[in-house]
């Protein structure tokens, strides 16, 4: 499977390993957030390493160190780099978590923001919603996860601010999910639109229960999706076990 975004520079040398770690990490990024590398897949070195255009292994090892750190990959001893599988148990424990964060950041986002920021986040907000109009999903959620922290961020708590970017990180693919569907993806749209209006009339309880409103609805959506998605991975694997037992009884059988 080749990476669905734009093509990686040539190779440079090894002086541009860095800048060449984090363009393979924002593509396999991309890839995990969008579900085309499912959780539990292994990344084979080479494998990845032929359809990053022969980019070599030293780079690829940093990029699968980085989505490792976010939580996106996991580390595992003779299997290398496995995409992160988490539960729906721990994705919810995650999704309250982060709700309680932006909720604790609300009003004191609300007192502190200066109008440059504000501004800031209405200028995102405004290439958010040209993201959902043209369609563009990926682009669409990395902006939405930007203006969240943006808000966080407004509170000036920086250890706030870590968690909950650390937290984002690690369920991002499945966040994702919930605005695959047209009509939450639409509503959230709206939804961010009102969250602005009450960050710019610095109404902190109001934009609190809104941001507490906004996880609930995303996250019900996220949950159906998601369901979905590990009945069918659950019917897969079934027929697939079922395939290799009926051919080992054949072969006994011979």
């Amino acid at each position: 499977m080749k990476p669905d975004t734009e093509t990686l520079a040539p190779a440079k040398p090894s002086s541009r390993d860095g800048m060449r770690t984090d363009q393979v990490a924002a593509q396999l990024r991309k890839l995990i957030v969008s579900g085309a590398l499912p959780p539990g897949q292994r990344l084979s070195e080479r494998v990845m390493s032929e359809q990053f255009e022969g980019i070599s292994r030293t780079p690829l090892r940093e990029a699968f160190k980085i989505l490792a750190a976010e939580g996106l990959l996991t580390l595992e001893p003779n299997r290398g780099a496995v995409v992160t599988a988490l539960s729906l148990l721990e994705v919810e424990a995650a999704i309250e978590v982060l709700s309680g964060l932006e909720a604790l950041a609300a009003e004191p986002a609300c007192e502190l923001i200066t109008d440059r920021e504000v501004a800031e986040i209405e200028a995102l907000h405004a290439q958010m919603v040209a993201a959902h109009d043209a369609g563009d999903l990926m682009s669409y959620f990395q902006i939405n996860q930007t203006i969240h922290q943006h808000m966080v961020d407004a509170a000036r708590n920086p250890v706030l601010s870590r968690i909950y970017a650390a937290e984002c990180a690690r369920i991002r693919r499945y966040r994702y999910a919930g605005n695959q569907q047209p009509a939450r993806w639409h509503q959230a749209v709206r939804e961010h639109g009102e969250m602005l209006n009450a960050l710019r009339d610095r109404a902190g309880p109001v934009l609190r229960e809104m941001l507490r409103r906004h996880h609930k609805a995303g996250w019900v959506v996220s949950r159906g999706v998601l369901e979905e998605t590990l009945s069918a991975t659950d019917v897969s694997t079934t027929g697939t076990r079922q395939q290799r037992r009926n051919a080992t009884a054949s072969k006994r059988s011979k």
